[in-house]
């Protein structure tokens, strides 16, 4: 079967490598008094080598398949599972469309994916986007439904939409370890109802997603996810406002894509990030360019090493199975020509 070519996702093209140099703010004045010190008890067993390949329903019923380093094609998630992959990232839409690269990945379909996974032996992360399409650190649009609603009008959505997904997850069996209550919520989440500039409402939204996650599965362990922790003001304006309106979490979770250089700067920002609210973090998307495959798997160490030595959880790939042309997504980790593997996966080895 030949790949329809599908456009490069919005969020993708707004995704750069991040070379900035770490921050020098000072510390967050004050943050742990607000912070919600508590954390669950339960929690993955190890450092945690994780993929987000959302992408693999929509590209496996287009006719896609994986090779391994010898050649030999072979189902994906025993391929990963051979580099020391242990848990799998899957977003949700909320009313997604049918497009192959920028819709799919309702519920329904994660769910039936999820089983997969968990029949693998994987732990699986949820990441919910709250929109119907790509959300990232640079846009944060509601679904289309809640486009006109204030904000009690979305609080109760909030609350009925993230109750109503988990407990597909719950009647699938397939509870996540952990949930993302947003995708790079660096600016809010379904703006402008809950921009950081609107703390209280943020907030608000937030924790009616925090308290239906834990009304269907008290165990999950509920994340907070910005990106570019180079960029500690941000974080800090994130966090700060959050706690002092009461914003809980479990977990902080982050995205970088920085060269092997810049590693260990951007990695103890996340300690320190994390340290202030008395909360674990993780690395919960990386990734790097697959025609600079090995300055990629340098990259992969260095953060792995970082995030180990600092105490960080985990970190996850960003869609490392995605080849062209269903993607013109260039930071995978797979040959779109022979199918096989780039050295970029080796890197989950090595550190």
């Amino acid at each position: 079967m030949s790949p329809i070519p599908a456009p490069i996702p919005a969020r993708i093209t707004r995704r750069t490598l991040l070379k900035a140099t770490t921050a020098t703010a000072g510390a967050i004045a004050g943050a742990a008094a607000f912070a919600e010190i508590e954390t669950p008890a339960h929690a993955a067993a190890g450092f945690v080598k994780g993929v987000d390949i959302s992408w693999v329903p929509q590209m496996e019923a287009r006719g896609y398949s994986w090779r391994n380093a010898s050649g030999q094609t072979q189902d994906l998630l025993p391929l990963l599972k051979g580099y020391g992959i242990t848990a799998v990232r899957l977003r949700t839409f909320v009313n997604p469309s049918g497009d192959p690269a920028n819709g799919h990945c309702a519920i329904g379909e994660v769910a039936a994916f999820a089983k997969r996974v968990k029949a693998a032996g994987m732990s699986i992360m949820l990441d919910y986007m709250f929109g119907d399409t790509w959300n990232s650190v640079g846009v944060q649009n509601p679904p289309a439904a809640w486009r006109n609603m204030g904000y009690s009008q979305m609080l109760t959505a909030m609350s009925g939409y993230v109750n109503q997904t988990m407990t597909v997850m719950k009647n699938n069996d397939v509870l996540p370890t952990w949930v993302q209550i947003g995708n790079e919520i660096n600016s809010g989440i379904c703006r402008p109802v809950g921009s950081v500039s609107n703390p209280a409402q943020l907030t608000g939204l937030l924790n009616a997603a925090y308290a239906q996650v834990k009304a269907v599965s008290p165990n999950s362990t509920v994340c907070i996810h910005l990106a570019q922790p180079q960029k500690y003001d941000v974080m800090t304006t994130f966090f700060s406002r959050y706690a002092a309106n009461g914003g809980k979490w479990d977990m902080s979770v982050f995205s970088s894509y920085g060269s092997a250089d810049v590693a260990p700067g951007i990695v103890a920002n996340m300690k320190r990030i994390s340290d202030a609210y008395g909360k674990p973090f993780l690395q919960s998307e990386f990734g790097g360019r697959v025609d600079r495959a090995s300055s990629t798997r340098a990259a992969l160490v260095a953060y792995t090493r970082a995030l180990k030595a600092n105490g960080g959880q985990g970190i996850f790939y960003w869609e490392p199975e995605c080849m062209s042309p269903f993607t013109g997504y260039n930071m995978g980790a797979w040959d779109s020509s022979s199918k096989r593997p780039t050295v970029i996966m080796d890197g989950f080895t090595q550190a």
